[in-house]
């Protein structure tokens, strides 16, 4: 067999492993984040409701009860879906979605940041805002608080709420979409594999 073949003969399995490993570390980083935001709708779901329809605080939807519902039932079942991969390619679309309502009706007034840091690339106005109050706030806390313990955990931040990590996870989706479940850790390959095999039985059953 030429080198050149045996290369890229090589070069596909590497590159097919690396597909099978991305598709299952993108399902397995997803389906807890979407899980937890599901759970957080039920649990609370007629404030999720009343979130979606007014128009004062919240997002302004019409229907908010019926748009509610499918965002928590999108979220609970995508998130179970990933973690099994199953159906992967398809509720890999309604969280897409989701994604991008929360996109363009909830961050996208605040920007790219989810954390403000005036250093950062796409900083905006009340990024740039942030250091003076974060400074002001740690400077109370130093006077009346007990600060190491308060910063124990981590260090004091400003939320900036941007679009960064929705953005972050739909990219993230629409790699799943291409991807799929992958190979021998999702029940899609599965569930294919049996079909292939009861389709090609059937196929070369003896007629009568």
């Amino acid at each position: 067999m030429p080198t050149t073949t045996l290369f890229f003969r090589g070069y596909d399995a590497l590159t097919n492993t690396g597909v099978n490993i991305a598709s299952l570390a993108l399902r397995l980083y997803l389906a807890p984040i979407f899980w937890m935001a599901g759970i957080n709708k039920l649990n609370a779901f007629d404030n999720t409701v009343a979130w979606f329809g007014n128009s004062e605080w919240g997002l302004g939807l019409p229907f908010p009860f019926l748009l509610a519902a499918m965002a928590t039932a999108a979220e609970l079942v995508g998130a179970v879906c990933l973690a099994l991969g199953l159906l992967t390619r398809l509720i890999s679309l309604p969280l897409i979605i989701t994604m991008l309502v929360a996109i363009f009706c909830v961050h996208w007034e605040n920007g790219w940041q989810a954390i403000a840091d005036a250093s950062a690339p796409f900083a905006n106005a009340q990024v740039f805002a942030a250091p003076e109050k974060l400074e002001r706030a740690r400077a109370i806390l130093e006077t009346h608080g007990n600060y190491e313990w308060l910063t124990a955990s981590g260090k004091f931040v400003i939320l900036n709420n941007g679009i960064e990590f929705a953005a972050t996870y739909l990219i993230m989706l629409l790699a799943l979409v291409g991807l799929g479940g992958g190979k021998y850790h999702s029940l899609d390959y599965w569930l294919r594999k049996g079909f292939d095999r009861h389709l090609f039985l059937q196929q070369n059953i003896p007629s009568k």
